[in-house]
């Protein structure tokens, strides 16, 4: 369960993975209330691509998890963070597990032709965002001050 206040760790009240699967979920719903047009490829065609998207997705948060068993660290966003990672995943965008999930999302949502979850992925992370990677980034700077910020001038947010 998540804290709302933690001596030491990010503000984050909500689990993020909790988001895209709530709003995978919705897609689906949706798709069955309000129907979009199918997704413009043959079906087995759709089905290749989603997987793919889907593996590519898992690529990102598996590297970024192995990364955390590594350096010992919960990637639970609201518990303490002894030391920032640099390397893996992290070269290349500061939210890898973010980015995965929303790809994941696009994945699944293309491998079941539901348009809507695919839709729903970007807003998905727009919530995640709002909720989780703002409160990250200021216990961050907060916590480990000027080598955070040059990471940041380094690294992007996303991709």
């Amino acid at each position: 369960m998540a804290k709302t206040e933690s001596a030491d760790g990010a503000r984050v009240r909500f689990p993020p993975p909790a988001v895209f699967l709530l709003s995978l979920l919705l897609g689906f719903g949706l798709n069955r209330l309000v129907p979009l047009p199918p997704i413009p490829l043959e079906s087995r065609s759709r089905i290749a691509v989603g997987v793919l998207v889907v593996i590519l997705g898992i690529v990102p948060i598996a590297w970024a998890r192995i990364h955390f068993l590594r350096t010992k660290q919960n990637p639970i966003p609201w518990t303490p963070t002894p030391e920032l990672i640099f390397q893996g995943p992290y070269l290349y965008t500061r939210n890898p597990m973010y980015v995965g999930m929303t790809t994941l999302q696009i994945g699944l949502g293309m491998a079941f032709g539901v348009l809507w979850s695919v839709l729903l992925a970007a807003v998905s992370l727009a919530i995640v965002h709002q909720m989780a990677v703002r409160p990250e980034e200021a216990y961050l700077s907060e916590k480990f001050g000027e080598p955070y910020r040059q990471y940041l001038t380094r690294v992007r947010r996303y991709i």
